[in-house]
């Protein structure tokens, strides 16, 4: 069957390149590192290729793929495996809690790249019920996630995710381990959640809308960024000078202003 027909084929909507290089598969599942009785969960198996050496595991495992030509296939592949569950769910919508309502899941995949961030976002919310997470991400992305401050690649997502998680680049995968093959270089990540999350405890949506709006104009300092939401005397007292540029703050200092700003109102 052709690349271009058939049930299978990748699909441009949903930015799929199907993974194919079994070295490359041996060492996410290495750097996942399952262990006996964990429950994982993988996000956009595709054709199966991740998924025939996670289900190799006898671990119970979720299959979570959103689409619909492909679920029957997936079906068909794993139908004698009662430890695996098949899923038609759109990833930017799954509640964990509907998986797995009692503990924690080992969340693994290769993301596709129109929903990295957007689905990074959304599991920020559901930290609780992840024991960790391996991800290949577009490298831009891994760049961003694993970033420091003051480096170019340094912005909302970094603030975002690491605040909560642990995160560490991998290694990198050529386009030619997909296909088809993409036009840019991928890298696979990994996160543990942080035993607490940095800081003192903050409001989440104030926290996210704070450093949303901080890195809407990266250009900008603080103090011109920031205007509306918070004085240049809370800048100050926060221990940060306004008229740096949000790449230049750190993650902790981010939820010290978030913390101010909280209860200033």
């Amino acid at each position: 069957m052709s690349e271009r027909s058939g049930p299978g084929r990748p699909r441009k909507r949903f930015g799929q390149h199907f993974l194919n290089d079994q070295t490359v598969i041996a060492r996410i599942v290495e750097a996942l590192h399952p262990r006996p009785g964990e429950i994982l969960c993988e996000i956009g198996p595709g054709r199966g290729a991740l998924s025939d050496q996670l289900a190799a595991l006898d671990n119970e495992l979720h299959l979570v793929e959103i689409d619909r030509d492909l679920v029957p296939l997936l079906q068909k592949r794993y139908a004698a495996q009662s430890n695996i569950h098949i899923h038609e769910q759109d990833a930017l919508t799954l509640a964990l809690e509907t998986l797995h309502a009692a503990g924690r899941l080992v969340m693994v995949g290769n993301l596709p790249y129109n929903i990295s961030t957007a689905l990074m976002i959304h599991l920020l919310a559901q930290r609780e019920r992840i024991e960790r997470m391996v991800f290949m991400v577009q490298k831009e992305v891994a760049l961003r996630l694993t970033a420091s401050p003051g480096s170019k690649d340094y912005g909302r997502l970094t603030v975002m995710m690491n605040r909560v998680f642990e995160s560490e680049f991998i290694f990198d995968v050529d386009p030619h381990a997909f296909t088809p093959p993409p036009k840019v270089w991928s890298s696979v990540v990994a996160f543990k959640p942080l035993a607490a999350p940095v800081g003192p405890k903050v409001d989440e949506v104030a926290f996210a809308a704070l450093v949303r709006q901080a890195f809407s104009q990266r250009r900008k300092t603080l103090r011109n960024t920031l205007k509306g939401l918070c004085s240049e005397s809370l800048i100050e007292k926060a221990g940060l000078d306004p008229k740096v540029r949000p790449e230049q703050v750190s993650v902790a200092s981010f939820v010290q202003l978030a913390a101010l700003v909280e209860k200033n109102d």
